[in-house]
């Protein structure tokens, strides 16, 4: 059987000093699959953009800044994660440069700048705890993972780099 995923960007921006990350706190829509958690920014892919096109925008739309710096620090797939039990791909970001004063808050909830040696305390995706810290390493490397899902939780993960 064919792997059609829903493909998404997935984006943490670095503060200038490199010290926090501007989060979503998902608390304003009572129906969000992801109600109550913390996350980076990003959403869907347009099928008229690339991957970078639609972080950027994805960026814009939801944090009212630009991005003048990003890299790709990975990739993930969710198989089964969606509310549905839709599979996912997520193209992952490192912001780390950008132009504007970022929105204190938009549709899905507050942005909030959270230091980085905090972010493991915030409620958020289980799964998220096992590709962040490779967002932020010093390894130049892309990972690639897969994470299935399966009841909302994750049920295993696999990582390379090469």
């Amino acid at each position: 059987m064919p792997y059609t995923p829903i493909i998404g960007t997935l984006g943490y921006i670095l503060s200038p000093d490199g010290e926090s990350v501007l989060m979503v706190h998902r608390n304003a829509r009572q129906d969000d699959e992801h109600l109550g958690k913390y996350n980076g920014l990003g959403g869907k892919l347009e099928a008229d953009e690339d991957v970078m096109a639609g972080m950027i925008r994805e960026i814009r739309e939801e944090a009212g800044i630009e991005c003048t710096a990003l890299q790709l620090r990975g990739t993930v797939s969710w198989p089964g994660f969606g509310k549905n039990g839709e599979d996912w791909l997520g193209f992952i970001f490192l912001i780390t440069a950008f132009e504007g004063t970022p929105h204190s808050e938009n549709p899905e909830g507050p942005l909030e700048w959270i230091p980085k040696d905090k972010l493991d305390t915030l409620p958020m995706w289980e799964g998220d705890r096992y590709f962040l810290p490779l967002v932020f390493d010093d390894d130049p490397r892309p990972f690639h993972g897969v994470m299935p899902y399966q009841d909302g939780r994750p049920v295993r993960w696999h990582c390379s780099r090469l």
